[in-house]
């Protein structure tokens, strides 16, 4: 399963990408949750403090890295093709939640130096993640449209455009549901988030209806989540009937008829793992 989560800025998109993720792990699926947006967060959703999320190196902001893989003796030529797997190994942590992270980080637009390497090395890895394994595979986008323009999504088996019943937003997620059904993204679906109240349901289910969009979920407004991003502590799942709400769209999109994955015990943060548990 591999599940891709954009919409404009500040709609919920992390949270309910996060939430997904940590669903996968505790259903009993290995998971990678990629943020890839250029302000990522995605860590503090899966458990990290803000010190932990702070210190990762972002694979296109990993400049050894970048020239290993693409660097030749030739001025201004860099190579086009190398191997990915690697990268993986050291740059994917695992969080408290139980899913591994990696952060992709900024590719700087062309003409502020030379960043072609780094698109290339992101763009190979983001394509290896989606196409190549079989973790379920969690991408965190960039807000907005832009991300589809670069192909950042290709051949993810849905993009869950989150929207609340802010007219600007549902704007977005039109625009983001029309230029994804042009591209090789197979399913579409808006998922409705932070919605206070039925007027709010009937505005976004309206919307949907009206420009023939895929309406897959409604996410209820949480004091909770509202809550734990003023403070920065976690919320109690048991109480929360947002990350209930979420784990149901979870179970839908697995084929599940329960909303709950079986717990287990989640391992220390470490870096990737092999199956035989040698550290990577």
């Amino acid at each position: 399963m591999k599940i891709a989560v954009s919409g404009k800025g500040g709609v919920g998109k992390t949270f309910i990408a996060g939430s997904l993720a940590a669903w996968f792990v505790k259903a009993g699926h290995p998971v990678i949750a990629i943020d890839a947006d250029p302000s990522p967060n995605l860590g503090l959703s899966l458990g990290l403090t803000f010190e932990e999320a702070a210190s990762i190196v972002p694979v296109a902001e990993d400049a050894e890295l970048i020239r290993l893989k693409t660097g030749t003796t030739y001025s201004g030529v860099f190579k086009l093709t190398f191997t990915v797997d690697d990268i993986i190994r050291s740059h994917a942590l695992q969080t408290p939640s139980g899913a591994y992270l990696m952060v992709m980080g900024t590719v700087k637009a062309i003409g502020s130096g030379c960043t072609c390497p780094a698109h290339s090395v992101v763009k190979a890895l983001l394509r290896h993640l989606v196409v190549d394994r079989d973790d379920v595979i969690i991408l965190d986008m960039e807000a907005g449209i832009e991300h589809l323009g670069r192909g950042t999504a290709e051949h993810v088996d849905i993009l869950l455009v989150v929207a609340d019943a802010n007219r600007k937003s549902l704007e977005i997620a039109r625009n983001i549901h029309a230029l994804a059904k042009d591209s090789q993204i197979g399913r579409v679906a808006l998922v409705g988030n932070r919605v206070a109240d039925d007027r709010q349901r009937k505005i976004i289910t309206e919307f949907t209806e009206k420009n023939r969009m895929e309406f897959i979920a409604i996410i209820p407004f949480d004091s909770a989540v509202a809550d734990s991003g003023i403070t920065g502590e976690g919320i109690d799942e048991r109480s929360s009937e947002a990350t209930r709400e979420i784990g149901r769209l979870a179970a839908n999109l697995a084929g599940r008829s329960d909303g709950e994955g079986p717990r287990r015990d989640i391992p220390a943060a470490k870096r990737y793992e092999t199956d035989s548990g040698d550290q990577r």
